[in-house]
């Protein structure tokens, strides 16, 4: 009995968690699940840092458009999709998990999915300012995450949490933060060790050599 007990308390923090982190975005009608920007690079067809110079409202579509113009700085992933963007498609309202853009201010990294040869990208998808970045972010989508892709980051909503398989990094940043502004989102990429398991990696500078921690850290 008190076996179940527990893991109704389990099952209803879970539960409280999820309501939290979606709360802001259901009342937006739009729900998104976190996930760490690895994930984001590895769930993407098109990957890149791009500086936003137009916008156009599409109005043939059933629910309207947004088009903006980019200027492409760096591809960081999809070029067998694709050698250069040159529009970015989104819903025109947020609501429908449409994203803002501001006009020639910022660089953006950019992730989205390829359609009938159109990059398309919304609020589930990674777009940040490119300042806004962490090191190891701007690394990790550089070259670190792909390292990562065939390891499953595993998010922790309630304590006790442990790893199942040995492709997994348990991702603890729900814990105490939400989502991408986590220590292990800023710093860390899950990486495939030559022992085939997956551990965070958090590279400090190109001299210094691989350092590793166990499944659970940090």
């Amino acid at each position: 009995m008190r076996r179940v007990d527990g893991e109704m308390r389990r099952l209803c923090a879970a539960l409280l968690c999820l309501c939290v982190l979606g709360s802001s975005q259901w009342a937006d009608a739009c729900s998104c699940l976190l996930s760490h920007p690895q994930d984001a690079y590895c769930s993407s067809d098109i990957v890149i840092r791009a500086k936003v110079v137009g916008k156009k409202l599409l109005k043939d579509d059933p629910f309207s458009t947004m088009r903006y113009t980019v200027k492409q700085m760096k591809m960081y992933k999809g070029f067998n999709k694709m050698q250069h963007v040159q529009h970015i498609y989104t819903d025109a309202s947020e609501s429908l998990c449409g994203v803002k853009f501001e006009i020639n201010k910022y660089q953006y990294l950019i992730t989205g999915r390829v359609y009938e040869g159109k990059v398309y990208t919304g609020l589930c998808n990674f777009n940040e300012r490119w300042e806004r970045l962490s090191l190891s972010q701007k690394k990790g989508f550089n070259h670190r995450y792909q390292l990562g892709c065939g390891c499953r980051i595993k998010p922790c909503y309630y304590l006790p949490c442990f790893v199942t398989s040995k492709n997994e990094c348990l991702w603890t940043d729900m814990l105490s933060y939400f989502g991408y502004t986590g220590y292990q989102s800023l710093h860390y990429a899950c990486i495939q060790q030559k022992e085939g398991y997956c551990s965070w990696y958090r590279g400090v500078s190109p001299r210094d050599r691989t350092t590793t921690t166990n499944a659970t850290d940090p």
